[in-house]
């Protein structure tokens, strides 16, 4: 399948961003992740089919994932943006399984990645 990612911007700290990211095909797992300049591919948060959720603690509280199955669509609504949630923000998807929970933000669990959606958050 296909992911495409859309939302990004650049916002002021304590601001608002919306993700939104469009699939193709069968998806069981879906999860949003980011990179920074010169750090490794973090989980953000994951989404799978029966509807549980996984959020990193760096986001827990602000940060929400949603999937809406008629549009095929998964959803990252970011509140109270810091400048340390700057990163490109990638959407993921797992064709073939939900995984495990404890593997749910974990990069190799994950077999379609979209391109990215840049997020700056800056004063």
């Amino acid at each position: 399948g296909q992911l495409m990612e859309s939302g990004g911007g650049s916002v002021q700290p304590g601001g608002s961003l919306s993700l939104s990211c469009v699939a193709s095909g069968r998806i069981y797992l879906m999860g949003w992740f980011r990179q920074a300049p010169g750090k490794e591919r973090e989980g953000v948060a994951a989404l799978d089919s029966n509807g549980g959720t996984t959020y990193a603690d760096s986001v827990l509280g602000r940060f929400t994932i949603s999937r809406d199955k008629t549009k095929n669509t998964l959803y990252l609504q970011m509140n109270n943006l810091k400048p340390e949630d700057t990163a490109m923000y990638y959407c993921a998807a797992n064709s073939q399984s939900n995984g495990l929970d404890f593997t749910r933000l974990w990069p190799q669990s994950y077999n379609n990645w979209g391109q990215g959606t840049q997020v700056t958050v800056s004063s």
